[in-house]
């Protein structure tokens, strides 16, 4: 079993008695699925239903005070706190950047011998192991009593990678990008049967409408390894971005349609001048258009 401390990860804490209400009218998870050991998978949005932050969260247990704690980009850790902090209004609640006391332990290949109280799977693909909340000079201490061997952070970017989980900021922009377009969707991170939250009328209708034809997809390389932000082309048309890579697999943000109608017609995917093969062909397919029918009509 494998273990890393991921320096790119922060953490925030929202506690208080209308934590849960407070947060479930916010983001894109079903908050009241958090328990204790049970962590769900999310992001915070723009009204317009981009993301602002995508997060792991996971709920503290009473031994340690209580309240939601959250996996998020260590760049973005202060900006979600003051913008979770604009929607507080009355709520009762208390919000906490403690990046600088807790990290984040990832876990793979193993389940923990012993599940420390701040510790859940990771909730996007059983594949991508544990997560863990610890100090960063407890790492590894952490990691020999849960009966794993402490590596590095590029042993579990390899391993993100193989796994297609999506890393913001290098995989797609922030801001700029939709969960669909993320694969959140495939990944956990979106309840489409909860109630209201910040974004989810052109989330929902996406869905409704299988709208989404850009998609976070893996991609197999040669021994070469095309750079973070090149064009994908097939041909002489532009399909797509390059992103993260490593051990020959990658990551690249492709419009889907494009891709499945240059292969269709004969023709390969480069980024770079290197060429690109698509690693499973299901991730480029686009889901059905679902029509409704209105009873006047029937």
């Amino acid at each position: 079993m494998k273990a890393a401390f991921l320096p790119d990860r922060g953490v925030v804490k929202v506690s208080g008695e209308d934590a849960r209400k407070f947060l479930d009218g916010l983001v894109t998870t079903n908050i009241g699925l958090v328990g204790p050991g049970l962590g769900r998978f999310g992001a915070l949005l723009t009204p317009q239903g981009k993301i602002i932050a995508d997060f792991l969260v996971t709920e503290a247990p009473e031994t340690h005070g209580g309240g939601f704690v959250f996996d998020v980009p260590l760049a973005l850790a202060q900006a979600f706190a003051d913008r979770l902090g604009i929607y507080k209004l009355r709520a009762k609640i208390a919000i906490e950047n403690l990046s600088s006391q807790l990290g984040v332990l990832a876990v793979w290949d193993g389940t923990p011998v012993a599940k420390p109280d701040l510790a859940f799977e990771d909730p996007r693909d059983p594949q991508l192991g544990w997560r863990l909340f610890v100090p960063d000079d407890l790492a590894g201490e952490t990691a020999a009593a849960i009966g794993a061997e402490l590596g590095d952070s590029e042993a579990y970017e390899a391993h993100r990678i193989a796994c297609g989980a999506p890393r913001g900021g290098i995989d797609f922009i922030y801001g700029d990008a939709f969960p669909h377009e993320t694969n959140m969707d495939r990944l956990h991170g979106v309840d489409f049967d909860k109630g209201c939250y910040v974004g989810q009328e052109v989330v929902s209708r996406m869905q409704h409408r299988g709208t989404a034809r850009t998609r976070t997809v893996r991609v197999r390389l040669d021994a070469s390894v095309p750079e973070v932000g090149l064009p994908v082309t097939a041909g002489d048309k532009p399909v797509g971005t390059m992103g993260s890579s490593a051990n020959g697999l990658g990551l690249a943000l492709l419009r889907i349609d494009r891709v499945a109608d240059a292969l269709d017609a004969g023709l390969t995917l480069t980024a770079g001048g290197l060429p690109l093969g698509i690693v499973a062909p299901d991730d480029i397919k686009t889901a059905p258009q679902k029509v409704s029918i209105s009873k006047a009509s029937a």
